[in-house]
This record gives structure tokens, C-alpha cells and sequence, in this order.
């Protein structure tokens, strides 16, 4: 039962270790009740929230954000991120579509899947671009979706996929080289890095390398509205947080999940596995901020505190 002076925040957000204890109430919201929606696949959320609002609180990936923002959706992050990983195995290749190296990708057609700002694949991208020298702007994209800011347009080598064709098929045709974000079983198609789960774990050991996929956006007319709005939900996931990493710490986690596991090996190697707040995430912000520059999702860069409310900017937890 909901106290009579507590609001409802529609909320969409995916139940992890980390979140669990918003959801099943053990960390509450101060002022507010969340009302979770059950949102089967977390990015019908995004769209809903960029194209209707009709959300209050959403988890959202990073690149819909940055281009939402830059299109004037009313709405503004967090700075929590409920959501990292590692890219290096993303990419896969026709092994018969003359790729010896990444930079063979240049002239030919990569898939990826969805639309062109999904945040995956600008991590994989700039993985091809950073750290194997590969020219983005010769290889042509083929989409297999559409962008959930529908404002946006993508650069000129970006195309959609033909109708009634999907990535899988391409790819195994060796109608496109390679595909970023698609799942094939066939002993044609293989990782194209090797050994692509240690590859990202050495690029945070070596770099600091630890990609933000999502955050969390609030309307603003909540945050006009409510002066504190902002600061009591990034408490909240923070505490949930703490909760999650306080488990983890104290010994193996019953069934550990693929995430588990890999918060417990970035926790080998760099402490906290889920930062919150602008400092300890500078590095991936600014990042994240510069490939989209780089790849034609933004038009300009934008200082990262310029993403979050003021109120929010020197937390951190």
C-alpha cells in the first residue's frame, strides 16, 4: 500500500544484482514509490521514453542519451550506470570474406545490429578505430533496425539492411564481411579479436578501459518540480549498490551470473565495479562523448558535466 503523500515514479529499469534492492524494496526512494514497469527487453524502454515520454524514470542507453539531449528531449541523467561492458567480442567475421585483420574491414560492409547509435556499437567501433587503426569512414554500416531518435541521421556510409534480409543471413553469405552485436552459429563466422574477454580486461588493467552502456533519465519536468529529485535517486541506486557490491565482497555469490563474474574480476583489477558519479567515470565519459564526435552521432562534443543536473555533479558513490 502506498502512503497517500507519496507519488508514483513509472519506472523501467533491469533487475540485476545492483538493482534488486530498489525493486524489491529494501532501498526506497525518499518521497516517492517507484512503480516498476515490466519491461521484457530494456530498449522498447528507451524508445517509449524517447519518442513518447512515457516514463518517468528510465534506464536508457548512453548513445540514445547523448542523442536525445542533442535533439531536446526533455529529459536528463543521472550520473549512475547501471550497465558496463566489454566490447572486444562484439565484432564477428565471414572468415571466407577476405579478413586477415581488422583493417581489412575498410572497403567492405560490417553489420550492426539495430540502429547505428546503439551504444555496443559505438564501443566496438571505436575499438576497431583506436586500437587497430581501422578507417571508420571506409567501411560501410548496414543497419538492421532503425534509431530510436528518429530526428537523427547517420553519416552517408551508414545504410539500411534490404528488406526481408537479416545480418545473420548476410553474414553467413559473406554478403557483408563482418557484424557487431548478432549471435551465428556456423564454423564460418568466428570472434574476430581472439581471446576477446581477456583483451578487454588488459585494456582496463592497461588503459582504464571500462565502457559505460547505460544510465538512468528523469523528466525534467519532475526534476523542475522536485529541487532533491535528483540527489535522492542517485542515493538510492547508490545504496542498492552498495548492498550488491558488500555481497560480493564477502564471498562467492550463489549462481553467479556472466555480470557476477565479471564485476568480480574488475574488482581484481580496479576496485569498484560500478561506479557512480562524474570523477570516477571521467575517463569513459569523455570517451563515450568523443566517439560519438568521431562517428558522426554528435555534431559537437559536449562537456560531460553539462549531462547531469548541477545538484549531481561532485557525487559520487
Amino acid at each position: 500500500m502506498v502512503p497517500p503523500d507519496k507519488k508514483r515514479l513509472k519506472t523501467a529499469l533491469v533487475t540485476r544484482g545492483h538493482t534488486q534492492p530498489l525493486k524489491d524494496g529494501t532501498v526506497k526512494l525518499r518521497g516517492f514509490e517507484l512503480d516498476f514497469e515490466d519491461v521484457p527487453a530494456i530498449i522498447t524502454a528507451f524508445r517509449r521514453m524517447v519518442r513518447g515520454l512515457e516514463l518517468d524514470i528510465s534506464e536508457m542507453a548512453m548513445t540514445t542519451y547523448l542523442c536525445a539531449r542533442a535533439h531536446g528531449k526533455p529529459f536528463t541523467a543521472i550520473p549512475v550506470f547501471p550497465m558496463r561492458a566489454f566490447h572486444h567480442g562484439a565484432i564477428v567475421y565471414n572468415t571466407s570474406a577476405g579478413v586477415h585483420t581488422a583493417k581489412d574491414l575498410e572497403g567492405k560492409k560490417v553489420g550492426v545490429n539495430r540502429g547505428y547509435t546503439v551504444t555496443a556499437g559505438l564501443w566496438a567501433r571505436s575499438i576497431l578505430q583506436h586500437e587497430y587503426g581501422v578507417n571508420l569512414s571506409r567501411v560501410t554500416w548496414v543497419l538492421s533496425g532503425d534509431e530510436h531518435v528518429a530526428e537523427y541521421r547517420p553519416p552517408a556510409n551508414v545504410v539500411p539492411i534490404e528488406p526481408g534480409k537479416t545480418l545473420e543471413d548476410l553474414l553467413m553469405a559473406g554478403e557483408i564481411a563482418a557484424a557487431i552485436g548478432v549471435q551465428v552459429e556456423s564454423p564460418d563466422v568466428k570472434p574476430l579479436i581472439a581471446n576477446a574477454r581477456e583483451a578487454g580486461f588488459e585494456a582496463l588493467r592497461q588503459r582504464g578501459h571500462y565502457p559505460i552502456n547505460h544510465t538512468v533519465v528523469v523528466r525534467n519536468d519532475l526534476l523542475d518540480a522536485n529541487p532533491d529529485l535528483a540527489v535522492d535517486i542517485f542515493e538510492a541506486f547508490a545504496e542498492a549498490k552498495r548492498i550488491y557490491v558488500h555481497r560480493l565482497r564477502e564471498g562467492p555469490v550463489e549462481i553467479a551470473s556472466a555480470a557476477d563474474q565479471i564485476h568480480l574480476r574488475v574488482m581484481e583489477i580496479a576496485g569498484d565495479p560500478l561506479p557512480y558519479g562524474i570523477e570516477p567515470n571521467r575517463q569513459a565519459l569523455e570517451a563515450i562523448v568523443q566517439y560519438s564526435v568521431e562517428q558522426g552521432i554528435l555534431s559537437r562534443p559536449v562537456a560531460v558535466e553539462e549531462l547531469f543536473p548541477l545538484s549531481t555533479r561532485t557525487l559520487t558513490g
